[in-house]
């Protein structure tokens, strides 16, 4: 798109959206506003966390897009809170995961694989990942099975749901370590085998990181309408709590997530762009569910880190076949398509929930 139609389109709806929301244009119009108006902001984000992670370098550049590419999820699941919406706040962490385990890396694998035959990521960073996704299906599925035991008190729920979370936090802590510093090397991806031709990105560094730091808050506005209008709206048509927070908000907030990956995987950089999907899901499971947490608390009611069997087991299936395609550090279109075949299977049962 062109970026003068792009600038235009992004004001034109956030302005859109701000106005719909104090003026009640009516609860199903206001949705469709800040939900149009969320993408073009997610974009947004999206070119200035990519931008900031040009100067910063393949494996910081790689943790700002997940990061950044999560601020629109981690915003509104806020706001879900503050509100006591915990069971939709769950959904859109599972959707979230699977969103990016399944729809992003298949869609980048995918569209990726049609351009290149096979391409290529470094084999240790898949191993690591993959360990690391099943620490996050073990450290959500363990919560489930004790606390829904009936013999623990609500006080003793609470109680090892702010310890997981605060250790969770830790071992997100560490990972970024052992990544970034004592292990960097390592886990550097392996040479492109096509050259970047030395593509510069628009914008200056001081100009990217005032256009991130705008997106983010453009993002925090946005988000609040949007989360307004989902009681009214979920209610309207029909639609539970489960799947709107699983598919629709997680879709949504992972739009910076889709265009960044994709475009970094046509361009045969499969490596960014697992680094991206894998890794915002990651985050998600380790870090972002454990702030929502001690979030909860902070606003006088403490949400557990209870899943739902359904939610665990869409969890667990996207993990399994995800580690499954990348634990040999090599992608085709073929595994793409078989990702997003598992997505669209979850999406439908999740719609009939």
């Amino acid at each position: 798109m062109n970026q003068k139609l792009f600038f235009t389109l992004l004001i034109g709806l956030f302005v859109l959206s701000g106005i719909s929301h104090y003026a009640h244009f009516g609860t199903t119009i206001e949705f469709i506003i800040s939900a149009a108006a969320i993408l073009f902001v997610a974009g947004f984000l999206g070119k200035a966390t990519e931008s900031v992670a040009h100067y910063a370098g393949q494996r910081l550049g790689g943790f700002l897009n997940a990061t950044f590419g999560n601020a629109a999820e981690l915003i509104i699941a806020i706001f879900l809170v503050r509100e006591g919406l915990f069971d939709m706040v769950k959904a859109s962490i599972t959707g979230s995961i699977i969103g990016n385990l399944l729809l992003v890396l298949g869609a980048s694998v995918l569209l990726g694989g049609l351009k290149f035959k096979e391409q290529n990521f470094n084999v240790q960073l898949a191993s690591h990942n993959s360990s690391l996704m099943i620490l996050a299906v073990i450290a959500l599925g363990i919560p489930a099975i004790f606390i829904s035991n009936q013999h623990f008190s609500s006080g003793s729920a609470e109680f090892l749901s702010i310890t997981i979370a605060i250790i969770l936090i830790v071992a997100y802590i560490l990972w970024l370590i052992f990544s970034m510093v004592t292990h960097k090397d390592i886990l550097e991806d392996v040479e492109e085998t096509t050259p970047d031709h030395g593509e510069e990105p628009t914008w200056s560094r001081n100009t990217s990181i005032l256009f991130l730091i705008l997106a983010t808050a453009m993002t925090a506005f946005v988000s609040e309408w949007l989360v307004s209008t989902l009681h009214t709206f979920t209610a309207d048509f029909g639609l539970s709590e489960v799947f709107v927070g699983a598919f629709l908000i997680a879709i949504v907030g992972n739009a910076a997530e889709h265009s960044a990956a994709v475009m970094l995987a046509m361009k045969n950089k499969i490596g960014a762009a697992v680094e991206i999907a894998v890794g915002s899901s990651l985050q998600i499971a380790l870090f972002v569910a454990p702030v929502l947490i001690l979030v909860s608390t902070l606003f006088g009611e403490t949400m557990d880190i209870v899943f739902s069997p359904i939610e665990l087991a869409a969890i667990a299936v996207s993990v399994f076949i995800a580690k499954s395609i990348s634990k040999d550090g090599r992608t085709n279109w073929y595994e793409g398509a078989l990702l997003l075949i598992v997505y669209i299977i979850l999406g439908i049962s999740f719609y009939l929930v």
